[in-house]
């Protein structure tokens, strides 16, 4: 049976997209970021602009994901969230390709990406039984 952490790693692979946190300054923060699983570690890309990647390089993060918006009805909801040690990333070509094309433009200005790695220590999973669909 793996462990939660692996399962939460897993899961991860279902989806595209998280929100990695931490804090700056001392106060928390969320910040959004693409994502793929790769060798059981999470790669994050996200815009140079906001800064963000500067904060999460060389501290330890919670990076959570869902598939609240996207369950089919009757397929159980679940959440997730690793927490590890994140560093900057140069990615392989491959896991270029895995992360897809990039927007060309954030918040009115050309993108430009920061990739980072989390290395996750624990994770967490929380499921419901079957309750997606309409209320």
């Amino acid at each position: 049976m793996p462990s939660d952490e692996q399962l939460a790693v897993g899961l991860l692979g279902r989806t595209a997209y998280g929100r990695a946190a931490t804090t700056m300054r001392a106060l928390p923060f969320l910040a959004l970021a693409r994502h793929i699983v790769a060798d059981g570690r999470v790669l994050l890309r996200m815009p140079a602009s906001w800064g963000y990647h500067q904060v999460c390089a060389g501290s330890v993060v919670a990076y959570g994901a869902d598939n609240l918006t996207s369950a089919r009805p009757g397929e159980s909801l679940w959440t997730v969230q690793v927490v590890g040690r994140c560093e900057a990333h140069e990615p392989s070509a491959a896991e270029l390709e895995r992360f897809g094309p990039a927007p060309s433009r954030v918040d009115g200005q050309p993108f430009e990406p920061a990739y980072l790695r989390v290395d996750p220590q624990f994770g967490t999973v929380h499921f419901t039984d079957g309750a997606a669909g309409p209320a």
